[in-house]
């Protein structure tokens, strides 16, 4: 599984936090950014994060933000990019189950390193249950053209 990474200056901590994790546990990410605590517009991390998932040349992103919410509604403008904005292992798990969340949102300001890494892996290694759900999904997509 390769994934995508970004974060804006205020997700930048837990997104290094993240890497070290990944690293640990032997999955192929890149680093989109921000490489700095100092810049970072989070529009334009989500964007190269969920372009990338959008083209295919990566299975799964994760965008850390101060709330995740700003970087969820720029994913979720890109065709082909399912994100959801995840706070706790239950909704992680859910919105990978039934609604096959490509991109992982994080709110860097309401997640200790522990709960975040925790939510990382169950939202890594929960499959997609299909069935009803991939009706659903594809639903969306007739609806909505994305």
């Amino acid at each position: 599984m390769k994934i995508a990474l970004g974060a804006d200056h205020a997700g930048y901590t837990l997104k290094n936090s993240i890497k070290k994790f990944l690293d640990h546990k032997g999955f192929i990410y890149t680093d989109f950014g921000t490489f700095k605590m100092s810049e970072g517009e989070y529009p334009e991390y989500a964007y190269k994060v969920s372009d990338a998932i959008a083209k295919g040349m990566y299975d799964r992103g994760i965008l850390v933000g101060t709330t995740g919410i700003g970087m969820c509604i720029t994913a979720n403008k890109l065709k082909g990019t399912r994100a959801a904005i995840v706070s706790d292992r239950d909704t992680a798990h859910l919105s990978r189950l039934h609604n096959d969340a490509n991109v992982l949102c994080l709110g860097a300001s309401y997640l200790d390193e522990s709960k975040a890494l925790d939510i990382v892996e169950i939202w890594l290694n929960t499959s997609f249950e299909g069935g009803k759900y991939q009706k659903r999904i594809s639903l969306i997509s007739k609806l909505t053209g994305l």
